[in-house]
């Protein structure tokens, strides 16, 4: 897809913040470090629209992403980070279940998890509860340039196993890095944009 123009809209905490455009979203969910900037960067092809960071956490409120004038990507607050409050994470909890169980905009959303390791308890929760909601889901398995050529198809299957994805759902290996799984990236999302 050829990107024209990528912007911030908002960084939201509630539903009366959010645009009401009625444009399709993509949320974007994982863990903490993840690689959720760098995946939005080089999915638009942009090296800086999204601040990447090397403290977990740093994603604090739902930030809307307007692509092409479109579709947004929602980024919304890592899960899995130990050191931020047990409140904090409360609220963080509660501003992702208004969105996920209250946007009727929301096509589909894209689950970051490292494939260089087994799905944590929390992936596999996050999975879950959004097929719970009938949630569309596209895992992107990130960090696969970090992993030999020869052990891909391990560490693909293991992911694979572990969510025991639901028909329509998919896994795409992805790097940030290089760019692989882009394409494939972007052909899935498609169908939820169209």
């Amino acid at each position: 897809m050829k990107i024209n123009s990528a912007e911030i809209i908002i960084s939201a905490v509630s539903k009366k913040q959010y645009p009401d455009d009625r444009l399709p979203e993509i949320a974007l969910a994982g863990r903490s470090n993840v690689g959720k900037s760098s995946f939005i960067n080089r999915m638009i092809q942009r090296k800086k629209l999204v601040r990447t960071s090397s403290k977990p956490g740093k994603t604090q409120t739902l930030n809307f992403y307007l692509i092409n004038e479109g579709f947004y990507f929602v980024d919304v607050p890592g899960y899995g980070y130990a050191k931020i409050s047990k409140s904090e994470r409360e609220k963080w909890g509660k501003m992702m279940e208004e969105y996920f169980e209250t946007r009727e905009d929301l096509r589909a959303v894209v689950l970051l998890t490292d494939v260089r390791h087994p799905p944590t308890k929390d992936d596999l929760q996050m999975y879950h509860y959004l097929k719970h909601f009938d949630i569309p889901v596209i895992i992107i398995a990130t960090k696969l340039d970090k992993v030999a050529k020869n052990q891909r198809p391990k560490h693909i299957k293991q992911t694979k196993n572990a969510f025991q994805l639901v028909e329509g759902d998919t896994i795409i290996p992805f790097s940030s890095e290089t760019g692989e799984g882009k394409d494939a990236a972007w052909a899935v999302l498609r169908e939820y944009l169209s």
